[in-house]
């Protein structure tokens, strides 16, 4: 019988290996898979490569996990905000490597992994310095009907960590609005994908159409509690 559902965090991260490329879902604090981020800390995994679209707010979640030492290298979009003062100070002394990459390339990226595609021509980045590669070299660049354009290569992630909505036992995810972002092209970019979720569902209860992730992506789920976020976020009836 099929059930991938573990009894705790603790148990469905289990064989996170140091050096491991996590991809971590989330928008800011949208979607971002706190209490997963926190076992991970918990299960103790070094010399990670973190790929998030941010690189932490405040002093939890993403924030926790470079303050902890356990990140070498974060992949994102928008690494500063008014509250990244852990990524500022890592990342000002050294301790932390970027790769900066615009939003809409990271989640193709992303998607791209998932989807079996080698590489891909975007214009996004052509002529800046985002269009050259860590070591300083150009990237190769093409011009397609008269637009130039610039490859880019999908992103693998050993473990992907995320936060759906609700989940069954075959690993079937749905999510909540805006809280799904990049969790779907995750799923399909890791090879072992992680998601917590608020509720389980009966196995045969979702309409198949309104599966976002099906469970063939997913590895484990497990289940947390649904709590008030510090921004109002959900809020239990009184």
């Amino acid at each position: 019988m099929i059930n991938k559902i573990a009894a705790s965090v603790a148990e469905a991260l289990t064989g996170i290996e140091d050096g491991a490329t996590v991809l971590i879902g989330g928008f800011g604090t949208a979607g971002i898979p706190g209490e997963l981020i926190d076992g991970l800390i918990d299960q103790g995994a070094r010399e990670l490569t973190v790929v998030n679209n941010n690189a932490g707010n405040g002093d939890t979640g993403l924030a926790a996990l470079l303050k902890a030492g356990r990140v070498r290298k974060v992949i994102c979009s928008f690494p500063r905000q008014a509250d990244s003062h852990v990524f500022d100070a890592l990342y000002r002394s050294g301790q932390l490597e970027l790769e900066l990459v615009p939003q809409g390339n990271l989640a193709e990226r992303l998607r791209a992994a998932g989807a079996g595609i080698g590489a891909f021509f975007t214009p996004t980045g052509f002529g800046t310095e985002l269009a050259k590669n860590a070591d300083g070299s150009a990237k190769e660049t093409r011009v397609i009907n008269g637009k130039p354009y610039v490859l880019e290569y999908p992103i693998f992630g050993d473990v992907a960590l995320i936060k759906a909505e609700r989940g069954d036992r075959w690993g079937n995810l749905t999510y909540r609005k805006a809280a799904r972002n990049f969790g779907p092209v995750m799923a399909t970019a890791a090879k072992r994908t992680i998601a917590s979720v608020y509720g389980i569902a009966e196995l045969g209860s979702f309409d198949p159409e309104a599966v976002v992730t099906p469970g063939i992506h997913v590895s484990a789920i497990v289940q947390i509690p649904r709590v008030a976020t510090q921004a109002g976020g959900f809020k239990e009836a009184a």
